[in-house]
């Protein structure tokens, strides 16, 4: 990935959305981005305003210019304090159409949301509206979970030698370029239940285990290498089992502020933000989830 260009925020103006928006001007900030904060006017709280105080009053008009000073303050805001270039759109509509229209307009390189908030943020990973914002979405969402006080120091990077592999890491260096990485490939005897029913010696299985954590290390280390990764800047990190909760344990034991997953695997077909490990990580992690939602390498 080349160095940033665009950055769209989408806020709902919450306390945790606030959080976003610093975190993205702090991106923004480091490479010299454009930053555009967007608030969507969802097409059920529109429904809400008319049903309470009747269409097209004035009440309604006063609320919504609030709204529109409200986002305006906050793009002057981190303008002044991050000294970046920062605008703001008050859009109505569906969210997720929306949100995903107006990062194709900036032609944004990073959406930038928060974890919780009082709409559609409210719950990422359960909400409708956010899942179809990352279904529909072709440009990397970084999902902010904690105070942006420093840029991202260690992150880990979960890959499996898949097409998107090289991507993710050339992604997590973009948005984290100095900070330390950790190449995480998690690893398994394939058919391992099966052997053990058809009664392979321990001995054996052993065998096939260290012969395949010295495949995944040899891959780990080209993959390294493919990307520009010299000595000292990254960490190899290949635990056996089950990749979610490898990616959990480990995010914790190497002090990582940011976790970078795929929405694709291996299986071309799987879409892993709809399956265990995205969705897992995204509910479960400490720190922020940079998911890159290219549909092709």
């Amino acid at each position: 990935m080349s160095q940033l260009k665009n950055i769209l925020v989408a806020t709902d103006l919450s306390g945790p959305a606030q959080q976003a928006a610093d975190r993205a001007a702090r991106l923004a900030r480091m490479s010299g981005s454009a930053l555009r904060l967007v608030h969507v006017l969802g097409a059920g709280v529109a429904a809400q305003l008319q049903s309470l105080i009747g269409l097209g009053s004035e009440l309604e008009a006063r609320l919504v210019e609030a709204t529109r000073q409200e986002l305006q303050t906050l793009a002057e805001r981190l303008a002044a304090e991050y000294a970046v270039q920062a605008d703001a759109a008050l859009l109505q509509g569906s969210v997720a159409n929306e949100i995903t229209r107006a990062a194709d307009t900036m032609d944004a390189d990073l959406v930038v949301l928060g974890a919780r908030g009082k709409d559609f943020l409210r719950r990422l990973m359960l909400g409708s509206t956010a899942e179809r914002l990352l279904r529909k979405s072709t440009r990397p969402m970084l999902v902010v979970k904690q105070r942006a006080h420093e840029p991202y120091r260690r992150v880990l990077v979960a890959v499996d030698f898949s097409a998107w592999s090289a991507p993710l890491v050339e992604l997590a260096r973009g948005v984290a370029p100095g900070a330390q990485i950790v190449l995480l490939s998690a690893y398994d005897v394939p058919f391992e239940g099966k052997l053990r029913y058809a009664s392979v010696p321990d001995a054996t299985i052993d065998l096939y285990r260290e012969q395949a954590w010295h495949a995944a290390e040899r891959q780990l280390h080209a993959l390294a290498a493919r990307t520009g990764l010299g000595p000292g800047q990254w960490t190899p990190c290949l635990p056996r089992g089950d990749p979610s909760l490898a990616i959990i344990e480990h995010e914790l034991e190497y002090g990582c502020d940011l976790v970078v997953v795929g929405k694709h695997g291996q299986n071309m077909a799987e879409e892993l933000l709809l399956g265990s490990v995205t969705s897992h990580v995204l509910a479960e992690s400490a720190g922020d989830v940079l998911v890159s939602t290219a549909t092709s390498a």
